[in-house]
């Protein structure tokens, strides 16, 4: 899902498409922007795409559509995050945005539990 739009209007025009969802802030990182609900980063935008949080429980809602996952080259290997491609019809209906925002969102919060569970465990290792 490729976009075409300055900054400012892409901000204002995803905070309209995820309306149903809940507000939504952008924040500058990179070449692009993370999005944030509550304070979590469930999507990104980079080189003009829209990429959606994606973990065990939902990377094959966009694998069956043959979304591709976020990559980036650092220092001559490729990496993949977490993120995939939002399929088209998020840009079309604000009802699938929800749907696929509200699954990006539990997708990112799982992520921040384990990672909390873990700091805790190192922490607890260290005492």
């Amino acid at each position: 899902m490729h976009i075409q739009t300055a900054p400012d209007e892409f901000a204002q025009h995803l905070t309209d498409v995820f309306r149903l969802f809940g507000p939504i802030s952008l924040c500058r990182m990179f070449s692009g922007y993370g999005i944030y609900h509550d304070g979590i980063m469930f999507a990104l935008v980079s080189q003009d795409t829209l990429y959606l949080k994606a973990d065990a429980e939902n990377s094959a809602d966009f694998r069956d559509q043959g979304l591709s996952q976020f990559e980036y080259a650092r220092q001559g290997k490729i990496i993949g995050l977490s993120y995939y491609q939002a399929p088209e019809i998020v840009l079309e209906d604000t009802n699938e945005a929800a749907l696929w925002a509200r699954r990006s969102f539990e997708a990112a919060l799982r992520a921040n539990a384990s990672k909390a569970k873990t700091v805790r465990s190192r922490h607890k290792q260290e005492i």
